[in-house]
């Protein structure tokens, strides 16, 4: 969280002051910014078309006509830093639980065979430890690889959650953002509103009230320059394509796991297509003799170990199966399941 602070400190260094107001001189300038960042800042809708520079000096800055329907109020700003960290946490959290669920088991089952550089007689024994772990808990693996499935799909929740909390974060604002971009840019200029300047203005007003000396209450009129919102039309530009990006691909694999989950024959072609040393006829007999979860765990495996000796186990397994048509399941006494 500090790294955070310092690098907006930084930020600031490049970008000026958070927030700058023009004032009289009856108001001192740090009560007058101060008030503006906290109490927000607002444009005038019906403005943001005029022509710059002949109607109005900014998009969004004019007279106002006392229509409090007609202003746009920007409360976000103070709030940015803040809603990015809580997204970083959000994306985080699946990761997060997976490796609460996982558990190492990977890591544990891996046992330094990624390297393969190791004596004949270590290798055969940790070899050996693998194989007995599969055969012992062969079929006790589809909770643990549906929990994977489950923080998969908690990602795609999360980047469409964080669409719908962005877009009420900017009043409705942020769902066709990139699309509003676009449309802008292949568009004449001059005929349209820039959208990230209407989202992210450079320039709002602000309205100040004091006392008077004879203690009327007085309007001051100000404006205020915003730098840092041309950090931040960049920061949410990307982030919207970035999700739109990620909903998809999240999507696709979902689709993916699905298939994988009622299709062996898919999962029979995945592994021959991922680990060509593997004889096929040992890949078809472990899919037919195991459940998907089984098979999850030993894709796993294999794009963590050298891929010799993942084939060594493969076979090993295969050839165990093929070998006992019967497979006792641990811990069911005197019971014997057919595979």
């Amino acid at each position: 969280m500090l790294d955070i602070f310092r690098g907006l400190k930084n930020l600031v260094k490049y970008v000026g002051n958070p927030i700058d107001c023009v004032h009289t001189k009856d108001i001192p300038e740090d009560v007058l910014n101060t008030y503006c960042w906290i109490q927000s800042t607002y444009t005038l809708k019906s403005l943001f078309l005029k022509k710059q520079g002949v109607s109005v000096p900014y998009p969004g800055i004019g007279n106002s006509d006392g229509d409090a329907s007609d202003k746009k109020h920007y409360k976000y700003y103070q709030w940015v830093c803040f809603c990015l960290f809580f997204q970083a946490i959000l994306f985080y959290t699946p990761r997060w639980l997976w490796k609460s669920w996982e558990g190492g088991k990977i890591h544990a089952l891996i046992m330094d065979l990624d390297i393969g550089i190791c004596s004949e007689a270590e290798k055969k024994q940790k070899k050996k430890l693998l194989l007995d772990y599969l055969w012992e808990n062969l079929r006790y693996h589809n909770w643990w690889a549906y929990r994977y499935y489950v923080c998969e799909l908690l990602a795609l929740i999360n980047v469409i959650g964080q669409m719908f909390l962005m877009n009420r974060f900017f009043d409705g604002e942020f769902m066709t953002f990139g699309l509003d971009v676009i449309d802008y840019m292949e568009t004449d200029q001059e005929d349209r509103m820039d959208p990230m300047i209407y989202i992210f203005p450079r320039m709002t007003k602000c309205t100040f009230f004091k006392y008077g000396s004879s203690g009327e209450v007085e309007k001051h009129d100000a404006i205020c320059i915003l730098p840092l919102n041309v950090v931040n039309e960049k920061i949410y530009i990307f982030l919207w394509f970035w999700f739109i990006l990620l909903t998809f691909l999240t999507m696709l694999t979902l689709i993916y796991r699905v298939v994988i989950i009622f299709s062996p024959r898919m999962r029979v072609y995945l592994f021959r297509m991922r680990f060509r040393l593997v004889r096929r006829d040992a890949i078809e007999i472990i899919v037919r003799r195991s459940k998907m979860g089984d098979w999850f765990l030993l894709y796993l495996l294999g794009e963590n170990i050298d891929t010799v000796i993942f084939r060594d186990v493969v076979q090993d397994l295969a050839n165990r199966l093929g070998h006992n048509q019967h497979h006792r399941v641990p811990g069911l006494k005197g019971e014997i399941q057919d595979a």
